[in-house]
């Protein structure tokens, strides 16, 4: 509850503000001679209203004879005071008597809280010890004072002041009243690196989760001064430094200090890098007779002449201990001993197997998960009660837990179980928020505008399930999808995957025709390995084209009439109408055989067979293997990711063919924070059987394979003049790029910019879609065969038509370009712009590209 100023009127004056705490007055008046006599019965008490005289005496201890001695008064007026029940106790001799006078502290009616904003009542109230119907404590409302102040500093508001106020009521009560200035957050207005020499201190902000301030930090949270996050900094730069060869390094301090006139923070953090080592040996030892440590050799990360990666030899430790478990040895510890040789800047790992205690798990203690299944956790163990303790699989859970994304903090801790050789294992954990309700934002020069409104749970029912649904809208794009995964399949660590789909793409600058596919397709995964997964697929979609009716009219036969459902039979030239009494280009035709159609524009010859053809249903099963190594998947700067690929489709529906791709990406770390990429790409579409390939099916390359090209701009296309000239595709396809990132150094490091140089190459080429009508609906008559190519003039003399004429020359493209990549609080942006060095002679380019989005 709220107290104005008016509700506390004439109370003004009764208003104790706490400046320092109070200290109790006590008096003792003691004759040593007559109190030695007395007995704890014969202590006389007054002044107490609530707590009973028997409880008050029974602070008092008596001796072996049932007397009070002057030492057990003394201890008995220490433990009154301490009860902190009393504002005042004082000891007297009256008529041969002892005398507790004592002055009760009031209870508290009521807590309120004045002031606050940004923090809400009731979570303040359960930080403080001070309660309504409570006594009232001065030393634990100085305490609850500064528990408030330090809510609001872990928030980063260090200006707040609390100050507690005491309004007197009837009856021995009060109402206490924390008035809260809360001030304004205190941000990180610099971060510095002291000791540094390998690396900048521009990368090494990359390493640290505390920003400095910038114009767009109200976005985010992480330039708000945290000191527990500082000092999880101090940890990330020692490991950073640690993967990366320096085995002695030293995060010696991290300074801290408010600037008040710029009214923020100034963190420093001093280190001592040392020496970069390298592997120089790698040996492997066992004092356990029946296992040779040199078979454990496999399963090591660390190689001879590498350089030098505790996190590696941290992973080896760990599997190789897991694969001592499996091979029969539970208690088997490995211990990795390092020798520096510290003139020639190498290591010596020795990787020692030894025979551990014989520990059992006596139980597994689930703490905290007030959402969250128990058997959800449990899952993550590769250990249940009753086996052998093995650290190395309890490592491996706690960073499985943490991975789940489901809890703010996730801690293992052991405590001894019932006998010597038993322990038990607690895992506490804080749930926090998994449900997320989106709505998207994003343009793309491809797209064009899009917006997505989603609302997804990683964590549904508590189940460990994941659930998606979302709905997107846009000027060329829309469609709806609902997704679903269960992590752990039949209680096997396999996760099924299963998404339904709705998806139309609109005509746009790009392509002439639209595509509208619905589809459902079931997904296994398997993690094979930490950087190897696998991926199996069913997908069955059911897809056809759209196409405005002024680019489908030259569908008329000699005569006026269809050829069964082939709307598309006849497919007459601006010569060929032109000969028989038409007018190719206006709205008049003598021939009576409505041939005027190309006034208006014509899609080419497959896109229209698509038209003619309906729907058309794939039915394909696939597989995909994908191997990453990359340091971060969001903003990699070291690791290689390979992804492939395979699908066939025939199992069932309308299609058959064998479609094969693979993607590499390789990030290696240059100079001065200069990031290197190397990606190269390739894919085959193989017909089988007796099937027609169907255009829709190809391949379609643009920016996606070489930069400075338009959406669908590369490759085989249909060269008739006086139709759209829709990109055909093709069945092949190879792309390489060379790419250089760097920092922007004159730019805070928190405005996430960076550019890029880049350098493409790439080709697609061997269109074998529709050219021509199937033979069982195609015109024979002469007139349809009066035709010229489009390459010649509409003038020229007709000759022999040969279906669809397009150009399927195997051109490489190339390009060069600048970049500008922007991890901005609305998302990630990207701003291309290439220009072609090489190009076909129907390609369309696009110099300048641009795509990104954001989450509001």
């Amino acid at each position: 509850m709220k107290f104005g100023l008016l509700g506390r009127g004439v109370l003004l004056a009764a208003l104790v503000m706490f400046a320092a705490p109070v200290t109790t007055a006590l008096t003792v008046t003691l004759v040593s001679s007559s109190v030695a006599a007395q007995t704890v019965n014969s202590i006389e008490v007054v002044g107490n209203r609530r707590v009973e005289v028997e409880t008050i005496r029974s602070y008092f201890k008596a001796g072996p004879r049932g007397t009070l001695d002057p030492a057990a008064v003394d201890d008995g007026l220490k433990a009154l005071i301490e009860t902190g029940l009393f504002a005042d106790v004082r000891i007297s001799r009256a008529g041969g008597h002892i005398v507790v006078t004592v002055v009760e502290n009031p209870v508290i009616n009521r807590v309120a809280f004045e002031g606050n904003k940004k923090v809400k009542d009731e979570q303040l109230t359960a930080e403080i010890q001070s309660k309504p119907r409570g006594t009232l404590s001065r030393p634990m409302v100085q305490s609850d004072a500064q528990r408030i102040a330090e809510i609001y500093r872990h928030s980063g508001r260090y200006d707040v002041h609390v100050t507690p106020e005491i309004i007197e009521q009837p009856n021995n009560r009060v109402d206490l009243v924390f008035t809260i200035e809360e001030g304004g957050k205190t941000g990180v207005k610099t971060i510095e690196f002291v000791g540094n020499s390998y690396y900048s201190s521009y990368r090494l902000k990359d390493v640290i989760k505390t920003h400095e301030t910038n114009f767009l930090s109200f976005l985010g949270g992480n330039d708000v001064y945290d000191p527990d996050r500082v000092e999880a900094d101090r940890d990330l730069i020692r490991r950073f430094y640690l993967k990366h060869g320096f085995a002695d390094v030293q995060v010696v301090a991290a300074l801290t200090e408010y600037d008040p006139q710029r009214k923020g923070f100034l963190i420093t953090f001093k280190i001592d890098e040392g020496q970069q080592y390298r592997v120089g040996s790698v040996d492997y030892q066992s004092s356990i007779g029946t296992l040779d440590g040199r078979s454990l050799a496999s399963f090591s990360h660390v190689n001879v002449g590498s350089v030098y990666n505790a996190e590696a030899l941290e992973k080896s430790v760990e599997e190789m201990q897991i694969e001592a478990s499996r091979r029969g040895y539970p208690f088997a510890i490995v211990r990795p001993r390092g020798d520096r040789n510290f003139e020639a800047h190498t290591v010596s790992i020795v990787f020692s197997v030894d025979e551990g205690p014989r520990t059992y798990i006596e139980r597994i203690n689930i703490r905290g998960n007030t959402r969250t299944r128990d058997y959800v956790l449990r899952r993550e163990f590769d250990i249940s009660e009753g086996d052998a303790y093995n650290r190395a699989l309890v490592d491996r859970a706690e960073r499985r837990l943490k991975n789940l994304d489901f809890f703010k903090n996730v801690k293992i801790t052991t405590e001894p179980g019932s006998s010597s050789d038993r322990v038990i294992l607690n895992v506490d954990v804080e749930e926090k928020s998994t449900g997320d309700f989106s709505i998207s934002g994003g343009y793309s020069t491809t797209d064009g505008a899009l917006a997505e409104v989603s609302i997804s749970e990683r964590n549904f029912l508590g189940r460990g399930l994941f659930a998606k649904a979302a709905v997107t809208y846009g000027q060329y794009a829309r469609g709806l999808s609902l997704s679903y995964v269960d992590p752990y399949f039949l209680d096997y660590r396999v996760a099924l995957g299963l998404d339904a789909y709705y998806r139309e793409q609109m005509a746009n600058n790009f392509i002439a025709y639209g595509t509208k596919t619905i589809g459902f397709s079931p997904r296994l995964g398997f993690q094979l390995r930490e950087d190897l997964s696998l991926q199996l697929r069913y997908s069955i979609y059911q897809q056809q084209v759209t196409l405005p009716l002024t680019l489908a009219n030259c569908n008329n036969t000699i005569g006026g009439s269809q050829v069964g459902n082939n709307f598309l039979a006849f497919n007459p030239t601006p010569a060929f109408v032109a000969a028989n009494g038409g007018n190719a280009f206006g709205a008049t035709d003598t021939s009576g055989l409505g041939l005027f159609c190309f006034s208006d524009g014509e899609a080419s010859l497959p896109v229209r067979k698509e038209l003619a053809n309906g729907a058309t249903l794939t039915s394909a099963v696939g597989y995909s293997l994908n191997y990453n190594t990359l340091d971060n998947n969001k903003n990699p700067t070291d690791g290689l990711l390979i992804d492939f690929r395979q699908d066939f489709a025939g199992v069932g529906g309308d299609v058959t063919y064998l479609k094969t791709q693979i993607d590499g990406k390789y990030y290696t770390p240059l100079v001065a924070d200069i990031v290197g990429l190397v990606h190269v790409q390739s894919g085959i579409l193989n017909k089988i059987g007796n099937n027609e390939l169907r255009m829709l099916d190809q391949f379609q390359m643009g920016p996606n394979l070489v930069r400075g090209f338009a959406p669908n701009g590369i490759g085989p296309r249909d060269i008739n003049p006086y139709g759209t000239q829709d990109a055909l595709g093709g069945t092949k396809y190879w792309g390489a790029s060379l790419e250089l990132q760097m920092p922007f150094w004159f730019l805070p490091k928190e405005v996430g910019l960076k550019g890029a140089v880049y350098a493409d190459a790439g080709g697609l080429y061997d269109y074998q879609g529709p050219t021509t009508w199937a033979a069982t609906s195609e015109l024979t008559t002469p007139q349809n065969s009066n035709c010229i190519k489009p390459t010649q003039a509409p003038t020229a003399t007709p000759g022999t038509c040969t279906g669809l004429v397009y150009d399927n020359g195997n051109t490489v493209r190339s390009s060069v370009g600048v970049g500008l990549i922007w991890s901005s609080p609305f998302g990630p942006l990207r701003f291309d712009y290439a220009i072609p060095l090489t190009k076909g002679p129907f390609d369309r380019v696009q110099e300048f590209k641009f795509g990104g989005g954001t989450t509001f």
